[in-house]
C-alpha cells in the first residue's frame, strides 16, 4: 500500500477493537485509530505490536466471551 524504502517512519496505531497495525508516521490516521506511542522503522514497529497484541480476538468478542462466562 505505502512504498517502504527501509526507513519511512511508521506509528504503531490501534482501533477500539484493540487491533495493531501500523501507519505511515507522515500520513494523517485514518478515522477509528489512534497511536499508541510508538514510533520506528516497520520492523522495529512490527516487533513492538507482537508484543502489545497477544490476544488476536476483538475486544467486542473477549467482552461478550467474558459476560458468557460470569453468567454461567
Amino acid at each position: 500500500m505505502f512504498e517502504d524504502g527501509g526507513d519511512r517512519t511508521y506509528h504503531v496505531v490501534v482501533n477500539e477493537e484493540d487491533q495493531y497495525s501500523i501507519w505511515p508516521a507522515d500520513k494523517p490516521l485514518p478515522a477509528g485509530w489512534w497511536t499508541v506511542g510508538f514510533e520506528g522503522v516497520k520492523q522495529e514497529c512490527l516487533r513492538h505490536i507482537e508484543t502489545l497484541w497477544t490476544d488476536m480476538r476483538p475486544r467486542s468478542l473477549r467482552l461478550a466471551l467474558a459476560e458468557e462466562a460470569d453468567d454461567r
